[in-house]
């Protein structure tokens, strides 16, 4: 970021119109990065969509995704990982619904981006994370 770019602020990550600005696309990354790992670990047990967000941060790791793909993924990703949202995720059995719609409508959007080997390694992260 330059002397004079203004950080991305919580509202513009989950801006889809700023979703691709760089700085906002590197902002997004560093805390997906960051905040992913431990709150899937913490709710893959509980939440049904666990496969198609770890489907989806595959993908956006993936050097042969294309760069606006990443970006979207990346703002869905940080939404899921924000503390931050439409409904919070401590309401038992409502919390993450706007989570889900979130990467439902990512999947159904660049769904084309998140290729078998992903869906591959998410399902087998899955797995290990719900010990089975």
């Amino acid at each position: 970021m330059t002397a004079k770019a203004k950080p991305a602020s919580p509202e513009d990550a989950l801006d889809p119109k700023k979703a691709l600005v760089p700085t906002v696309v590197k902002v997004n990354e560093a805390r997906v990065t960051r905040g992913f790992w431990p709150k899937i670990q913490r709710t893959a047990a509980r939440i049904p969509f666990a496969d198609q967000a770890l489907a989806a941060w595959y993908a956006a790791r993936d050097p042969q995704t294309p760069l606006p793909a990443k970006g979207m993924i990346f703002a869905a990703l940080a939404y899921f990982v924000m503390p931050v949202d439409a409904i919070p995720d401590l309401f038992a059995g409502i919390g993450y619904t706007d989570d889900a719609a979130v990467i439902a409508a990512l999947i159904a959007t660049l769904g084309a981006n998140i290729k078998r080997r992903h869906r591959d390694q998410a399902e087998e992260a899955v797995e290990r994370l719900r010990g089975g």
